[in-house]
Protein backbone atom coordinates (compact mmCIF):
# COMPACT_ATOMS: atom_id res chain seq x y z
CA UNK A 1 0.00 0.00 0.00
CA UNK A 2 2.69 2.76 -1.39
CA UNK A 3 2.86 4.57 -4.23
CA UNK A 4 -0.47 3.99 -5.85
CA UNK A 5 -3.60 6.69 -7.58
CA UNK A 6 -4.54 8.55 -10.26
CA UNK A 7 -4.72 8.86 -13.37
CA UNK A 8 -2.36 10.08 -16.16
CA UNK A 9 1.06 9.63 -16.18
CA UNK A 10 2.40 12.83 -18.71
CA UNK A 11 4.59 11.76 -21.27
CA UNK A 12 7.32 14.67 -21.27
CA UNK A 13 5.61 17.64 -23.07
CA UNK A 14 6.59 21.03 -24.37
CA UNK A 15 5.54 23.50 -26.96
CA UNK A 16 8.70 24.65 -28.13
CA UNK A 17 12.27 24.87 -28.00
CA UNK A 18 13.91 26.58 -24.68
CA UNK A 19 15.02 30.02 -25.57
CA UNK A 20 16.18 31.32 -23.05
CA UNK A 21 16.92 31.37 -18.79
CA UNK A 22 13.92 34.02 -18.19
CA UNK A 23 13.22 34.63 -14.63
CA UNK A 24 10.81 36.54 -13.49
CA UNK A 25 10.97 40.08 -11.19
CA UNK A 26 9.46 39.90 -7.58
CA UNK A 27 10.36 40.83 -4.18
CA UNK A 28 10.09 39.41 -0.92
CA UNK A 29 7.90 36.14 -0.49
CA UNK A 30 7.68 35.46 -4.23
CA UNK A 31 5.06 38.45 -4.79
CA UNK A 32 5.93 42.20 -5.58
CA UNK A 33 3.24 43.08 -3.09
CA UNK A 34 4.80 41.37 -0.34
CA UNK A 35 2.46 38.38 -0.33
CA UNK A 36 3.20 35.12 0.61
CA UNK A 37 3.45 33.70 -2.52
CA UNK A 38 3.90 30.23 -4.40
CA UNK A 39 4.19 29.59 -8.22
CA UNK A 40 3.37 26.27 -9.98
CA UNK A 41 4.82 25.88 -13.30
CA UNK A 42 3.55 23.66 -15.72
CA UNK A 43 3.35 23.11 -19.46
CA UNK A 44 0.48 20.68 -19.28
CA UNK A 45 -3.27 23.10 -19.43
CA UNK A 46 -5.97 21.52 -16.81
CA UNK A 47 -8.67 19.84 -18.91
CA UNK A 48 -11.01 20.00 -16.02
CA UNK A 49 -11.57 21.73 -12.90
CA UNK A 50 -15.13 20.43 -12.60
CA UNK A 51 -14.85 17.99 -9.53
CA UNK A 52 -17.19 15.79 -10.75
CA UNK A 53 -14.90 15.76 -14.75
CA UNK A 54 -11.68 15.61 -13.28
CA UNK A 55 -9.68 12.35 -13.44
CA UNK A 56 -6.05 13.66 -13.45
CA UNK A 57 -3.52 12.65 -11.00
CA UNK A 58 -2.10 16.38 -10.72
CA UNK A 59 -5.49 17.90 -10.57
CA UNK A 60 -7.14 15.81 -8.36
CA UNK A 61 -4.68 16.40 -5.74
CA UNK A 62 -3.98 20.11 -6.20
CA UNK A 63 -7.75 20.53 -6.08
CA UNK A 64 -8.06 18.22 -2.90
CA UNK A 65 -5.59 20.24 -1.14
CA UNK A 66 -6.84 24.39 -2.17
CA UNK A 67 -10.21 23.85 -2.87
CA UNK A 68 -12.29 21.14 -2.56
CA UNK A 69 -12.85 19.02 -0.07
CA UNK A 70 -14.67 15.51 0.46
CA UNK A 71 -16.89 13.59 3.05
CA UNK A 72 -13.66 11.99 3.59
CA UNK A 73 -9.91 12.89 2.78
CA UNK A 74 -5.95 11.66 2.78
CA UNK A 75 -3.37 13.49 5.33
CA UNK A 76 -0.64 15.20 4.81
CA UNK A 77 1.91 12.74 5.46
CA UNK A 78 4.85 10.98 3.68
CA UNK A 79 4.25 7.75 5.75
CA UNK A 80 3.03 5.43 3.09
CA UNK A 81 0.65 3.78 5.55
CA UNK A 82 -0.97 7.16 7.16
CA UNK A 83 -0.94 8.85 3.80
CA UNK A 84 -3.35 7.05 2.11
CA UNK A 85 -6.19 6.19 5.22
CA UNK A 86 -8.73 8.35 5.03
CA UNK A 87 -9.74 10.30 7.38
CA UNK A 88 -12.85 12.89 8.36
CA UNK A 89 -13.22 15.90 6.06
CA UNK A 90 -16.55 17.19 5.93
CA UNK A 91 -17.97 14.39 7.56
CA UNK A 92 -17.73 13.96 11.37
CA UNK A 93 -16.25 10.19 11.02
CA UNK A 94 -14.60 8.18 7.89
CA UNK A 95 -18.52 6.24 7.99
CA UNK A 96 -20.49 3.64 8.80
CA UNK A 97 -21.04 1.17 6.72
CA UNK A 98 -24.24 -2.16 7.39
CA UNK A 99 -25.62 -4.51 5.63
CA UNK A 100 -21.99 -6.05 4.23
CA UNK A 101 -21.04 -2.77 2.72
CA UNK A 102 -24.70 -2.52 1.01
CA UNK A 103 -25.43 0.04 2.75
CA UNK A 104 -23.28 3.42 4.10
CA UNK A 105 -23.65 6.61 6.14
CA UNK A 106 -21.92 9.97 6.48
CA UNK A 107 -23.14 12.83 8.43
CA UNK A 108 -21.66 16.27 7.60
CA UNK A 109 -20.01 18.85 10.24
CA UNK A 110 -21.59 21.74 11.26
CA UNK A 111 -20.09 25.10 10.34
CA UNK A 112 -18.41 24.06 6.69
CA UNK A 113 -18.63 26.79 4.18
CA UNK A 114 -18.78 27.46 0.27
CA UNK A 115 -16.92 30.92 -0.38
CA UNK A 116 -20.00 32.80 -0.09
CA UNK A 117 -20.58 31.99 3.40
CA UNK A 118 -23.78 29.31 2.54
CA UNK A 119 -23.13 26.06 4.29
CA UNK A 120 -21.97 23.25 2.81
CA UNK A 121 -25.61 20.84 2.75
CA UNK A 122 -26.15 16.76 2.06
CA UNK A 123 -28.06 17.53 -0.89
CA UNK A 124 -25.40 19.39 -1.83
CA UNK A 125 -23.31 16.37 -1.60
CA UNK A 126 -26.27 14.69 -2.89
CA UNK A 127 -26.13 16.63 -6.63
CA UNK A 128 -22.66 16.42 -7.02
CA UNK A 129 -23.09 12.83 -6.98
CA UNK A 130 -25.79 12.90 -9.90
CA UNK A 131 -23.63 14.75 -12.18
CA UNK A 132 -21.87 11.88 -12.24
CA UNK A 133 -24.83 10.00 -14.55
CA UNK A 134 -25.03 12.57 -17.03
CA UNK A 135 -22.87 10.91 -19.83
CA UNK A 136 -24.41 12.70 -22.60
CA UNK A 137 -27.35 15.50 -21.70
CA UNK A 138 -25.57 18.17 -19.39
CA UNK A 139 -25.58 21.57 -20.22
CA UNK A 140 -24.47 22.38 -24.29
CA UNK A 141 -23.16 18.71 -24.25
CA UNK A 142 -21.97 15.86 -22.11
CA UNK A 143 -19.81 16.16 -18.45
CA UNK A 144 -17.50 13.51 -20.12
CA UNK A 145 -14.09 12.95 -18.87
CA UNK A 146 -14.58 11.70 -14.47
CA UNK A 147 -14.76 8.41 -12.78
CA UNK A 148 -18.08 6.33 -13.22
CA UNK A 149 -17.64 3.80 -10.69
CA UNK A 150 -20.75 4.56 -8.83
CA UNK A 151 -22.04 4.13 -11.92
CA UNK A 152 -21.54 0.27 -11.16
CA UNK A 153 -22.85 0.41 -7.57
CA UNK A 154 -26.22 3.26 -7.44
CA UNK A 155 -29.45 0.85 -9.10
CA UNK A 156 -30.82 3.62 -10.89
CA UNK A 157 -30.85 2.37 -14.71
CA UNK A 158 -33.22 5.02 -16.06
CA UNK A 159 -31.66 8.10 -13.87
CA UNK A 160 -29.93 10.24 -16.40
CA UNK A 161 -28.50 13.00 -14.14
CA UNK A 162 -29.94 16.46 -12.48
CA UNK A 163 -30.17 17.45 -16.35
CA UNK A 164 -32.75 15.82 -17.71
CA UNK A 165 -36.37 15.72 -16.46
CA UNK A 166 -37.46 11.85 -15.69
CA UNK A 167 -39.57 11.09 -12.80
CA UNK A 168 -38.99 6.87 -12.97
CA UNK A 169 -35.18 7.59 -12.96
CA UNK A 170 -34.84 10.58 -10.15
CA UNK A 171 -36.98 8.22 -7.81
CA UNK A 172 -34.42 5.57 -8.63
CA UNK A 173 -31.70 7.62 -7.69
CA UNK A 174 -33.65 9.41 -5.20
CA UNK A 175 -33.57 5.54 -2.77
CA UNK A 176 -30.27 5.11 -3.79
CA UNK A 177 -28.97 8.07 -1.94
CA UNK A 178 -30.90 9.59 0.53
CA UNK A 179 -30.77 12.87 2.62
CA UNK A 180 -32.05 13.31 6.26
CA UNK A 181 -31.23 16.67 7.59
CA UNK A 182 -27.13 16.76 7.59
CA UNK A 183 -27.19 12.89 6.84
CA UNK A 184 -26.52 10.87 3.57
CA UNK A 185 -27.38 7.35 3.26
CA UNK A 186 -26.05 5.58 0.17
CA UNK A 187 -28.05 2.32 -0.59
CA UNK A 188 -25.99 0.25 -3.06
CA UNK A 189 -26.96 -2.46 -5.00
CA UNK A 190 -23.68 -4.63 -3.77
CA UNK A 191 -21.12 -4.44 -1.32
CA UNK A 192 -18.42 -1.10 -1.50
CA UNK A 193 -16.44 -2.10 1.57
CA UNK A 194 -13.37 0.68 0.27
CA UNK A 195 -15.95 3.36 -0.58
CA UNK A 196 -14.11 5.79 1.69
CA UNK A 197 -10.36 4.87 -0.36
CA UNK A 198 -12.70 5.99 -3.53
CA UNK A 199 -14.05 9.18 -1.63
CA UNK A 200 -10.72 10.45 -0.29
CA UNK A 201 -9.05 9.49 -4.14
CA UNK A 202 -11.31 10.97 -6.53
CA UNK A 203 -13.53 14.61 -6.71
CA UNK A 204 -16.87 12.77 -8.17
CA UNK A 205 -18.04 12.47 -4.84
CA UNK A 206 -17.75 16.17 -3.92
CA UNK A 207 -20.65 18.42 -3.10
CA UNK A 208 -21.83 20.98 -6.22
CA UNK A 209 -23.96 23.58 -5.68
CA UNK A 210 -27.03 22.93 -7.70
CA UNK A 211 -27.26 27.21 -8.59
CA UNK A 212 -23.38 27.25 -9.73
CA UNK A 213 -24.22 24.14 -12.11
CA UNK A 214 -23.93 25.28 -15.92
CA UNK A 215 -22.98 21.71 -16.89
CA UNK A 216 -20.04 21.42 -19.35
CA UNK A 217 -19.95 25.24 -19.06
CA UNK A 218 -18.81 24.99 -15.46
CA UNK A 219 -15.71 23.14 -16.94
CA UNK A 220 -12.99 26.29 -15.56
CA UNK A 221 -15.47 27.76 -12.66
CA UNK A 222 -14.39 26.67 -9.21
CA UNK A 223 -16.65 27.23 -6.37
CA UNK A 224 -14.66 26.77 -3.30
CA UNK A 225 -15.21 25.65 0.13
CA UNK A 226 -11.55 24.59 0.85
CA UNK A 227 -8.69 27.11 2.20
CA UNK A 228 -7.95 28.85 -0.99
CA UNK A 229 -10.56 30.30 -3.95
CA UNK A 230 -9.90 31.74 -7.29
CA UNK A 231 -9.09 34.85 -7.97
CA UNK A 232 -10.43 36.12 -10.87
CA UNK A 233 -11.38 33.52 -13.91
CA UNK A 234 -8.83 30.92 -14.91
CA UNK A 235 -7.85 30.93 -18.25
CA UNK A 236 -7.00 27.54 -20.19
CA UNK A 237 -3.46 27.59 -21.37
CA UNK A 238 -2.20 30.40 -19.11
CA UNK A 239 -3.61 29.21 -15.92
CA UNK A 240 -5.16 31.40 -12.70
CA UNK A 241 -4.25 32.76 -8.98
CA UNK A 242 -5.58 31.22 -5.71
CA UNK A 243 -6.22 33.68 -2.69
CA UNK A 244 -7.28 32.85 0.39
CA UNK A 245 -11.04 31.82 0.99
CA UNK A 246 -12.16 33.97 4.04
CA UNK A 247 -15.04 31.88 4.70
CA UNK A 248 -13.29 28.83 5.15
CA UNK A 249 -13.07 27.71 9.49
CA UNK A 250 -9.86 25.55 10.55
CA UNK A 251 -11.41 24.66 12.85
CA UNK A 252 -13.71 22.68 10.54
CA UNK A 253 -10.86 21.10 8.54
CA UNK A 254 -8.05 19.09 9.91
CA UNK A 255 -6.61 18.13 6.54
CA UNK A 256 -5.56 21.70 5.32
CA UNK A 257 -3.78 25.22 6.08
CA UNK A 258 -3.66 28.11 4.88
CA UNK A 259 0.17 28.30 4.35
CA UNK A 260 0.79 31.22 1.92
CA UNK A 261 -1.50 34.13 0.63
CA UNK A 262 -1.67 33.05 -3.19
CA UNK A 263 -0.86 30.13 -5.31
CA UNK A 264 -0.41 31.29 -8.96
CA UNK A 265 -0.35 28.55 -11.44
CA UNK A 266 0.86 29.32 -14.58
CA UNK A 267 0.63 26.69 -17.83
CA UNK A 268 2.08 26.44 -21.30
CA UNK A 269 5.69 26.91 -20.39
CA UNK A 270 8.21 24.32 -22.03
CA UNK A 271 9.39 21.68 -19.47
CA UNK A 272 12.95 22.55 -20.76
CA UNK A 273 12.33 25.84 -19.70
CA UNK A 274 10.68 25.06 -16.35
CA UNK A 275 14.10 22.98 -15.61
CA UNK A 276 16.19 25.69 -16.47
CA UNK A 277 14.65 28.11 -14.61
CA UNK A 278 14.11 26.11 -11.30
CA UNK A 279 18.27 25.72 -11.81
CA UNK A 280 18.77 29.12 -11.94
CA UNK A 281 15.91 29.64 -9.32
CA UNK A 282 15.76 33.84 -9.34
CA UNK A 283 12.96 35.95 -8.86
CA UNK A 284 9.81 34.13 -8.17
CA UNK A 285 11.37 31.27 -9.63
CA UNK A 286 13.24 30.53 -5.84
CA UNK A 287 9.36 30.03 -4.60
CA UNK A 288 8.04 27.52 -7.48
CA UNK A 289 7.49 24.33 -7.92
CA UNK A 290 5.74 21.74 -10.61
CA UNK A 291 4.66 18.77 -12.28
CA UNK A 292 7.37 18.02 -15.03
CA UNK A 293 9.67 16.00 -14.76
CA UNK A 294 13.24 17.18 -16.04
CA UNK A 295 13.96 16.31 -19.21
CA UNK A 296 16.84 13.98 -20.91
CA UNK A 297 18.22 17.28 -22.07
CA UNK A 298 18.55 19.40 -18.50
CA UNK A 299 19.79 16.37 -16.49
CA UNK A 300 23.78 17.34 -17.05
CA UNK A 301 22.69 20.79 -15.83
CA UNK A 302 21.57 19.53 -12.55
CA UNK A 303 24.63 19.93 -10.18
CA UNK A 304 25.78 21.42 -7.43
CA UNK A 305 22.41 23.04 -5.07
CA UNK A 306 20.26 22.41 -8.18
CA UNK A 307 21.18 18.60 -7.33
CA UNK A 308 20.22 19.19 -3.51
CA UNK A 309 16.43 20.52 -4.69
CA UNK A 310 16.11 17.67 -7.62
CA UNK A 311 14.24 14.69 -6.31
CA UNK A 312 13.96 10.81 -7.90
CA UNK A 313 10.52 8.78 -6.90
CA UNK A 314 8.51 6.12 -8.24
CA UNK A 315 5.56 7.01 -9.68
CA UNK A 316 1.75 5.45 -9.83
CA UNK A 317 1.64 5.70 -12.73
CA UNK A 318 1.72 3.57 -16.27
CA UNK A 319 2.23 4.25 -19.80
CA UNK A 320 0.73 1.85 -22.35
CA UNK A 321 -0.43 1.77 -25.57
CA UNK A 322 -3.90 0.62 -26.74
CA UNK A 323 -5.14 -0.49 -30.12
CA UNK A 324 -8.59 0.90 -31.12
CA UNK A 325 -11.00 -2.07 -31.82
CA UNK A 326 -13.33 0.16 -34.16
CA UNK A 327 -10.25 0.15 -36.96
CA UNK A 328 -7.84 -2.15 -35.73
CA UNK A 329 -10.37 -5.28 -36.13
CA UNK A 330 -7.89 -8.47 -36.90
CA UNK A 331 -6.22 -9.81 -33.82
CA UNK A 332 -3.36 -10.88 -35.62
CA UNK A 333 -2.56 -7.15 -36.74
CA UNK A 334 -2.99 -6.28 -33.16
CA UNK A 335 -0.58 -9.00 -31.90
CA UNK A 336 1.88 -8.13 -34.77
CA UNK A 337 1.87 -4.41 -33.64
CA UNK A 338 2.59 -5.99 -29.96
CA UNK A 339 5.11 -7.87 -31.15
CA UNK A 340 7.16 -5.27 -33.01
CA UNK A 341 6.38 -2.58 -29.81
CA UNK A 342 10.06 -1.53 -29.08
CA UNK A 343 9.56 -0.61 -25.20
CA UNK A 344 12.98 -0.78 -24.10
CA UNK A 345 13.68 1.88 -27.12
CA UNK A 346 10.84 4.08 -26.02
CA UNK A 347 12.08 3.99 -22.14
CA UNK A 348 15.08 5.27 -23.12
CA UNK A 349 13.97 8.20 -25.25
CA UNK A 350 11.89 9.33 -22.35
CA UNK A 351 15.24 9.59 -20.70
CA UNK A 352 16.07 5.75 -19.51
CA UNK A 353 16.04 5.62 -15.31
CA UNK A 354 15.08 8.78 -14.47
CA UNK A 355 11.72 8.89 -16.58
CA UNK A 356 10.81 5.44 -17.41
CA UNK A 357 11.39 1.60 -16.86
CA UNK A 358 9.79 -0.82 -19.12
CA UNK A 359 7.16 -2.81 -17.72
CA UNK A 360 5.33 -5.79 -18.53
CA UNK A 361 1.47 -5.55 -17.54
CA UNK A 362 -1.03 -2.15 -17.28
CA UNK A 363 -0.70 -2.36 -13.65
CA UNK A 364 1.95 -0.45 -11.56
CA UNK A 365 4.41 -3.05 -9.54
CA UNK A 366 3.52 -1.09 -5.97
CA UNK A 367 -0.21 -2.41 -6.27
CA UNK A 368 -1.18 -5.69 -4.46
CA UNK A 369 -1.71 -8.87 -6.53
CA UNK A 370 0.72 -7.47 -9.70
CA UNK A 371 2.09 -10.05 -11.36
CA UNK A 372 3.88 -9.78 -14.80
CA UNK A 373 1.68 -10.45 -17.57
CA UNK A 374 3.22 -13.72 -19.70
CA UNK A 375 1.27 -12.19 -23.34
CA UNK A 376 3.79 -9.84 -23.60
CA UNK A 377 6.75 -11.83 -23.26
CA UNK A 378 7.89 -11.68 -27.12
CA UNK A 379 7.58 -7.81 -27.24
CA UNK A 380 10.52 -6.66 -29.59
CA UNK A 381 10.82 -9.80 -31.65
CA UNK A 382 10.39 -7.77 -35.31
CA UNK A 383 10.61 -11.52 -37.30
CA UNK A 384 7.95 -12.81 -35.38
CA UNK A 385 5.84 -9.48 -35.62
CA UNK A 386 6.49 -9.77 -39.73
CA UNK A 387 5.41 -13.61 -39.61
CA UNK A 388 2.05 -12.62 -37.79
CA UNK A 389 1.14 -9.62 -40.29
CA UNK A 390 2.50 -11.51 -43.51
CA UNK A 391 0.47 -14.60 -42.54
CA UNK A 392 -3.16 -12.46 -42.13
CA UNK A 393 -2.58 -10.87 -45.45
CA UNK A 394 -1.30 -7.59 -44.07
CA UNK A 395 2.08 -6.48 -44.64
CA UNK A 396 2.16 -3.09 -45.11
CA UNK A 397 -0.53 -2.37 -43.08
CA UNK A 398 -1.39 1.09 -42.10
CA UNK A 399 -1.57 2.93 -39.21
CA UNK A 400 -2.38 6.73 -37.10
CA UNK A 401 -0.52 6.32 -33.28
CA UNK A 402 -1.52 9.31 -31.77
CA UNK A 403 0.54 10.38 -28.66
CA UNK A 404 0.65 13.32 -26.35
CA UNK A 405 3.52 15.56 -27.39
CA UNK A 406 4.83 18.66 -27.72
CA UNK A 407 8.44 18.41 -26.43
CA UNK A 408 11.85 16.79 -28.45
CA UNK A 409 12.14 13.92 -25.81
CA UNK A 410 8.06 13.08 -26.83
CA UNK A 411 8.69 13.17 -30.37
CA UNK A 412 11.78 10.82 -30.01
CA UNK A 413 9.66 8.31 -28.06
CA UNK A 414 7.41 8.15 -30.46
CA UNK A 415 9.79 7.51 -33.58
CA UNK A 416 11.19 5.00 -31.47
CA UNK A 417 7.93 3.35 -31.74
CA UNK A 418 7.57 3.84 -35.11
CA UNK A 419 10.50 2.45 -35.99
CA UNK A 420 9.96 -0.32 -34.51
CA UNK A 421 6.37 -1.11 -35.85
CA UNK A 422 8.12 -0.40 -39.28
CA UNK A 423 10.61 -2.93 -38.67
CA UNK A 424 7.40 -5.25 -38.02
CA UNK A 425 5.82 -4.69 -41.49
CA UNK A 426 3.47 -1.33 -40.43
CA UNK A 427 3.66 1.70 -42.58
CA UNK A 428 3.17 4.68 -39.31
CA UNK A 429 1.70 8.12 -39.52
CA UNK A 430 2.17 10.09 -36.21
CA UNK A 431 -0.99 12.06 -34.44
CA UNK A 432 0.90 14.44 -32.02
CA UNK A 433 -1.65 16.34 -29.76
CA UNK A 434 0.01 19.21 -27.96
CA UNK A 435 -3.82 20.24 -26.15
CA UNK A 436 -6.29 18.97 -23.89
CA UNK A 437 -5.18 14.83 -24.96
CA UNK A 438 -7.72 13.31 -22.86
CA UNK A 439 -10.73 14.95 -24.28
CA UNK A 440 -9.06 14.69 -27.47
CA UNK A 441 -8.76 10.77 -27.04
CA UNK A 442 -12.00 10.05 -25.39
CA UNK A 443 -14.04 11.15 -28.61
CA UNK A 444 -15.49 7.15 -29.70
CA UNK A 445 -14.72 8.04 -33.65
CA UNK A 446 -11.20 10.03 -33.34
CA UNK A 447 -9.22 8.93 -36.47
CA UNK A 448 -6.76 6.78 -35.24
CA UNK A 449 -5.56 3.39 -34.56
CA UNK A 450 -3.40 3.13 -31.94
CA UNK A 451 -3.39 5.73 -28.80
CA UNK A 452 -1.08 6.00 -25.85
CA UNK A 453 -2.37 6.07 -22.15
CA UNK A 454 -1.12 6.68 -18.53
CA UNK A 455 -2.93 4.97 -15.65
CA UNK A 456 -2.40 4.54 -11.76
CA UNK A 457 -4.61 2.88 -9.10
CA UNK A 458 -7.64 5.05 -7.91
CA UNK A 459 -6.53 3.29 -4.54
CA UNK A 460 -3.95 -0.07 -4.00
CA UNK A 461 -5.87 -2.77 -5.59
CA UNK A 462 -6.50 -4.04 -9.36
CA UNK A 463 -10.01 -3.38 -9.23
CA UNK A 464 -9.31 0.31 -9.99
CA UNK A 465 -7.30 -0.43 -12.37
CA UNK A 466 -8.03 -2.89 -15.17
CA UNK A 467 -12.23 -2.88 -14.84
CA UNK A 468 -12.07 1.23 -15.25
CA UNK A 469 -10.48 1.04 -18.60
CA UNK A 470 -12.00 -1.97 -20.07
CA UNK A 471 -15.36 -2.45 -19.09
CA UNK A 472 -17.24 -1.45 -21.96
CA UNK A 473 -20.45 -0.86 -19.38
CA UNK A 474 -19.20 1.91 -17.36
CA UNK A 475 -17.06 3.53 -20.48
CA UNK A 476 -18.37 3.39 -23.97
CA UNK A 477 -21.59 5.51 -25.08
CA UNK A 478 -22.20 7.57 -27.93
CA UNK A 479 -20.36 10.79 -27.03
CA UNK A 480 -17.04 9.37 -25.10
CA UNK A 481 -15.34 5.90 -24.53
CA UNK A 482 -14.80 6.99 -20.94
CA UNK A 483 -11.32 6.11 -19.96
CA UNK A 484 -11.25 2.63 -22.69
CA UNK A 485 -9.68 4.55 -25.31
CA UNK A 486 -9.47 1.67 -27.36
CA UNK A 487 -13.27 1.25 -27.76
CA UNK A 488 -12.51 -2.28 -26.17
CA UNK A 489 -16.08 -4.37 -26.26
CA UNK A 490 -15.56 -7.71 -24.61
CA UNK A 491 -18.40 -9.61 -22.87
CA UNK A 492 -16.37 -12.35 -21.71
CA UNK A 493 -14.11 -9.64 -20.23
CA UNK A 494 -16.80 -7.87 -18.44
CA UNK A 495 -17.86 -10.84 -16.97
CA UNK A 496 -14.12 -11.93 -15.75
CA UNK A 497 -14.39 -8.37 -14.17
CA UNK A 498 -17.38 -9.17 -12.26
CA UNK A 499 -16.50 -12.61 -10.88
CA UNK A 500 -12.88 -11.15 -9.68
CA UNK A 501 -14.86 -8.05 -8.27
CA UNK A 502 -17.06 -10.28 -5.89
CA UNK A 503 -14.86 -13.30 -5.26
CA UNK A 504 -13.41 -13.07 -1.77
CA UNK A 505 -10.38 -10.66 -0.86
CA UNK A 506 -7.58 -13.82 -0.62
CA UNK A 507 -8.82 -15.42 -4.27
CA UNK A 508 -8.70 -12.06 -6.07
CA UNK A 509 -5.29 -11.30 -6.98
CA UNK A 510 -4.88 -14.82 -9.11
CA UNK A 511 -8.30 -14.41 -10.53
CA UNK A 512 -6.80 -10.51 -11.49
CA UNK A 513 -4.07 -11.93 -13.05
CA UNK A 514 -6.03 -14.08 -14.82
CA UNK A 515 -8.09 -11.31 -16.35
CA UNK A 516 -5.17 -9.16 -17.32
CA UNK A 517 -3.60 -12.19 -18.62
CA UNK A 518 -6.68 -12.40 -21.17
CA UNK A 519 -6.60 -8.77 -22.19
CA UNK A 520 -2.84 -9.65 -23.15
CA UNK A 521 -4.28 -12.17 -24.98
CA UNK A 522 -6.38 -10.00 -26.91
CA UNK A 523 -3.82 -7.53 -26.99
CA UNK A 524 -6.67 -4.78 -25.61
CA UNK A 525 -3.27 -2.75 -24.14
CA UNK A 526 0.41 -3.00 -25.16
CA UNK A 527 2.45 -1.89 -21.54
CA UNK A 528 5.22 0.67 -22.21
CA UNK A 529 6.42 1.78 -19.00
CA UNK A 530 6.69 2.22 -15.42
CA UNK A 531 6.54 6.03 -15.37
CA UNK A 532 9.54 7.63 -13.11
CA UNK A 533 9.43 11.78 -11.27
CA UNK A 534 12.22 13.45 -11.70
CA UNK A 535 11.48 16.65 -10.08
CA UNK A 536 13.09 20.12 -8.99
CA UNK A 537 11.89 23.27 -6.78
CA UNK A 538 12.86 26.53 -5.91
CA UNK A 539 15.64 27.11 -3.60
CA UNK A 540 12.91 29.26 -1.11
CA UNK A 541 10.04 26.45 -1.09
CA UNK A 542 9.86 25.43 2.42
CA UNK A 543 8.62 21.36 4.09
CA UNK A 544 8.40 20.33 -0.10
CA UNK A 545 7.62 16.78 0.04
CA UNK A 546 5.75 14.24 -2.61
CA UNK A 547 3.63 12.05 -1.29
CA UNK A 548 1.22 8.93 -1.87
CA UNK A 549 -1.92 11.31 -1.36
CA UNK A 550 -0.67 13.59 -4.02
CA UNK A 551 -0.09 11.10 -6.48
CA UNK A 552 4.09 11.77 -6.20
CA UNK A 553 3.28 15.23 -7.36
CA UNK A 554 4.20 18.17 -4.74
CA UNK A 555 2.20 18.16 -2.36
CA UNK A 556 0.44 21.25 -1.98
CA UNK A 557 -1.19 20.41 1.63
CA UNK A 558 2.54 20.68 2.92
CA UNK A 559 4.65 23.21 0.96
CA UNK A 560 5.15 26.54 1.62
CA UNK A 561 7.60 29.22 1.00
CA UNK A 562 10.53 31.39 3.10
Amino acid sequence: MTKYRKTLAVVAAAAMGVTGLAACGGGGGGSADGAKTLHYLTFRPTEHWDPQRMYIGRDLADSSRLFYRSLVSFPVSEDPTTSVTPVPDLATDTGKASNKGKTWKFTLKDGVKWEDGKPVTCEDVKYGISRTFDLQTGGSGALTGGPNYILGYIDAPDFKGPYKADAKGQAQFDKAVVCDGATITFNFKKGWNDLPLAIASLRSFDPYRKDKDQGDKSNYQIFSNGPYKLDGAWVKEKGGTFVKNTEWDASTDTVRKQLVDKIVFTEGITNELVAQRLIASNGDDAYAVTDRSIPPSIYAQVTGDAAKRATLVDSPFTGYLLPNFKRMTNPQVRKALMLSTDRDGWAAALGGEKSAKPSSSIVNPAVAGYAPNPAFADMGNYDMAKKTLKAAGKMGYPIIFTFSGGSPTSQKAAAALKQGWEKGGFKVSLNELTDTYYTEVQKPNLKTDVVWGGWGADWPSISTVIPPLFDSRLNISKTSNGQDYGNFVDPKANKMFDAANAAPLEEQPAMWAAVDKYLGEQTAYIPLDVTQFYMMHGSKVTNYMQTAASNMYPDLGAIGVE
